[in-house]
Formats: C-alpha cells, structure tokens, sequence
C-alpha cells in the first residue's frame, strides 16, 4: 500500500501532467503491495458464513466486534486443517493476505487453523461428543469384551518414544505375547488420519494369513496437553474405533485426561501401562491358579472315589450272595430239567392214548364199501320205478291237456261274470250313497263328528259343521224358542257294512 502511494506521489504535481492507469493496473499493484506486507499473518476471529464449494475448495468469514475477512482455504490446505471450520469457532488463521481483484475486495488465504483458547477447543469437542453420542457410537451394547488370553496383540502409537517400551515391557512381564506394532503420528497433522487408518489396517487382516490378525488392539498415547491430544478426538478416529471388529483398549494420555477415542472404545485404560495389564493376565498369577485348581480337583476326585466306594459296599451288604444265586439257580436249572424229560415221555403216552381212542372209533373200509353198494341198489330201484312212473304219465299227458284247455275256459267265463256282476253293485252303491245327494245340492249337518237328523238334536250357540260336495264350513245353531232347551243327546254311530258311506 505504502508503494501504491509512493508510486502515486511520485506522479507531477500538475493535474493535466497526472499518469493514468487502468482498473487492472490499479488493482495488481494493491494486489502485490497486499501480498508483499501482508506475505504471513495470524488471524484471530469468529468463523461465520462456512461453506464447501463442489471443487473442494473452503470458503467463510472471519469477524469480530470491529470488521469481517473473508477467507478460502483452496482444496489442497482445506483436506489438511487440524481443525475444521465450522460456524460460532472462534480460532486464529495462519494465512497470506491478498487481493481478489473481481468483486475490489481483500481475503486471506488460510494455511492452518488453530482454535483461539482452551475454553473454544473443549465447546468444539462437548458438541462433537454429543453429536457422535446422539449416533450411538457410545452405546454400551456396542462394546465387546476382551479375550482372556489374545495371542497377536496389535498397538496403533509412535514407534519412537516411551510408550511402546512401557507396554512391550508390562507384557513380558506379565505373560509374553506376540505383538504387532503399526507405527503413526500422534500428534499434528495428518495424526488422525494415520491412526484411522492403522485401526482399519488391522480390522482389514485376514485370520491364517501371512501376517497374523490382532485379536486385541491398544491405541495409545502418552501425555500432553488438550491441543496434543486433539488427533484423538477427531471423527475419523472415534469412527474407526467404533466400527472395529477387533476389541479395542484406548490408552491415550495419564489418567485425568480424557478423548473422544475413550468412549468409543472397548474399554479405557488410564495410561498404556494399564491397557497392558488389562490385555493379559500375570503368567505366575495363572500357572499358580492352576497349580491350586488342579490340587483342588486331586482332592474333590479322591474323596468322591472314597465316597462312592463306601457306597458301593454299603449297596453291596444289602445284595444276597452271587454265587449263592447262582448255585440255587443251577439246582433249579437241574430240576426242570429231569421234570423235562419225564415230562416228554408222559406227553407221548397221552397222545398215544388218544390217537388209540380215535381209530377205535373209525368204521373199517369194507363196512364202508358194502354199505355204500347197499344204498347204491337201493338208489337204482328207485330210478327204475321212477321210470315206470314218467312212462305211464306220458300216456295220460294229452288227456291232461284237454282237461287243462277245459279249465282255463271255464275259469275266463267265471272271471267275466264275477266282473259284470262287481260293477252292477258299485253302480248301486254309488247310487245309495250320501255323496251322490250332496251333488244333487243337499247338505250334511254334523256336530262333532256325528250327523245331526232332528230339531231336538240342536241348540242355541251349538256349534255345526256343514259339508257339501266340495268341502266343509262351519256355522252356530240360533233357532227360535226358548233358551232354556236342553243340548241334544248324541245318537250312536250307525254301521255300515263294507265301504259304502251312509246317507246321513
């Protein structure tokens, strides 16, 4: 700036005789006076206005009480920031001040951003915490327990520096191991991104492969201040220690310090030391627990063989004698079968007696044969007088006949007669039939069921049926005289022979 005016002054005083210069011009020479002052300088203020163009490229404002910068951080610096921007930080850009010549205005070009005091850094990691809490990275169903005895040990921490010799030297104290080291930053840039990735490297292992699968993982640090630790408490890191397969010990900082990887571990160790004491068990501790367990086990199993072979003997005082048993056995064994033996002989005799019962009851052949030759003779006199028999009938055969033709016309002619004189009486009993005067317009009057013939048979109030040739209907009784006439008397049913109905 101070050359832009030197430049200006420089020019003759005489307003006709005054250089000119073009927008361009004028704006390049602040451009390089900006860049030329202004080549390094730390920013401290209030990020406002973030946001992360499609390129990659970052773009915000930095503001306080007096003015507001704008700033970009281009995409190569912007994937590199420790920290990343967000609205409401209050933090201190390190950057070169220059010149954008499109819209007459200034900005700094940000190289790194740190956060501007203790109190901004633990407000950025509160609301980070709480965010990844709200995701369930922190849950207690998601931690899984660590193997009793793990055979590859794999630890994510410098290779250089106390903490690799305290854990491999609480190991081989405790009970060897072998133990796979994957060497990273723990601190500054591009740390975060290195333990991320170690922690995946190691989760990516196969089992059986060339290099041996960890079944137990230390991530560790030692100590340090809040800034140190800050790679720790980044989301690339507390995601991969969350999304590991392999059980997890964070062992990052002394025992009052605290990150964002402690809760999305397995299981926290307040230094690396404690995360190797938690990995394995004391060797002397064990082979003595054993040595113990197995006297113990000696004991209980010779006391339970005393114990069962008291019971044994005292089961066996309550059995009778084996060879007792088995002499009564054999005795028995002897008898049964002497009684055998008899036994067969009696049971031939009974059924030689049997056998002897039935032929005695057996007739002999030649009885047999007369016999049958008898009732044979006796058969063919019978047939021959048979013969005789059919021969004489056949000479009365047509005789037989004709009497059986003079028979059958006699039955037809008195089949004829009997139906001529059947339908002669029906005619008459049609005739004399109550039915045939009720077609001729005349009414049956009956009460209760019986016909009614008289005046004296009726009342007043009397309850009648009255039936013509088609049906039936009903009617009461009012004839004149006095009230006080008796119900008629109900005369008997008269008879009818046959199924000829009665006229009244």
């Amino acid at each position: 700036m101070r050359r832009v005016m030197a430049d200006l002054d420089s020019a003759p005083v005489s307003r006709p005789n005054l250089a000119e210069y073009t927008v361009g011009e004028i704006s390049h020479a602040i451009r390089r006076a900006l860049e030329t002052d202004f080549a390094q300088v730390r920013v401290r203020g209030e990020i406002t206005g973030y946001k992360r163009a499609g390129s990659g490229h970052a773009y915000f404002r930095l503001k306080d009480s007096e003015a507001v910068l704008d700033a970009v951080a281009w995409r190569g610096a912007a994937s590199k920031l420790a920290i990343q921007p967000e609205d409401g930080l209050d933090v201190v850009v390190t950057g070169r001040i220059t010149a954008y010549a499109g819209r007459s205005s200034y900005q700094i070009v940000v190289e790194s951003i740190e956060l501007a005091g203790e109190g901004a850094l633990l407000k950025l990691l509160e609301e980070r915490r709480k965010r990844l809490a709200g995701e369930g990275l922190f849950d207690t169903a998601r931690k899984r327990p660590l193997p009793f005895l793990p055979d590859v040990i794999g630890v994510v921490t410098s290779p250089t520096g106390a903490v690799i010799r305290d854990i491999l030297h609480r190991l081989r104290d405790r009970f060897p191991r072998h133990v796979l080291i994957w060497p990273v930053l723990v601190q500054g840039q591009g740390a975060a991104e290195q333990v991320a990735a170690a922690i995946d490297g190691f989760n990516r292992l196969t089992p059986g492969g060339p290099v041996p699968r960890p079944d137990l993982l230390i991530v560790a640090r030692g100590g340090g201040s809040l800034e140190d630790l800050m790679a720790f408490n980044e989301e690339i890191v507390v995601r991969a220690a969350a999304g590991s397969t392999i059980p997890l010990i964070a062992a990052v900082g002394h025992e009052t310090d605290t990150t964002l990887i402690d809760h999305a571990a397995d299981r926290r160790a307040p230094t690396p030391s404690a995360a190797a004491e938690m990995a394995v068990p004391v060797r002397a501790e064990l082979v003595a627990q054993v040595l113990d367990r197995a006297r113990r086990l000696v004991g209980a199993t010779e006391r339970l063989v005393v114990e069962r072979r008291h019971r044994i003997e005292g089961l066996a005082r309550g059995l009778p004698d084996p060879r007792a048993l088995i002499e009564t056995a054999a005795q028995r064994l002897d008898g049964r079968a002497e009684r055998q033996v008899t036994a067969i002989g009696t049971l031939l005799d009974r059924h030689r007696a049997k056998v002897d019962r039935l032929g005695a009851l057996l007739r002999h052949p030649r009885e047999q044969i007369a016999e049958k030759r008898h009732a044979l003779a006796r058969a063919w006199q019978a047939a021959v007088l048979e013969l005789h028999k059919i021969e004489a009938n056949k000479r009365g055969t047509f005789t037989r006949l004709a009497a059986g033709e003079r028979l059958e016309a006699g039955t037809r002619r008195r089949l004829t007669d009997a139906r001529t004189r059947l339908g002669h009486v029906a005619n008459l009993l049609d005739s004399v039939s109550y039915r045939a005067v009720l077609r001729r317009g005349f009414a049956l009057v009956r009460h209760a069921g019986e016909p009614i013939t008289a005046v004296a048979q009726t009342a007043p109030g009397l309850a009648i049926q009255l039936v013509f040739q088609d049906g039936q209907v009903g009617a009461t009784i009012d004839p004149p005289g006095t009230e006080d006439a008796k119900p008629p008397a109900r005369r008997p049913r008269r008879s009818s022979g046959g199924d000829q109905g009665s006229l009244l």
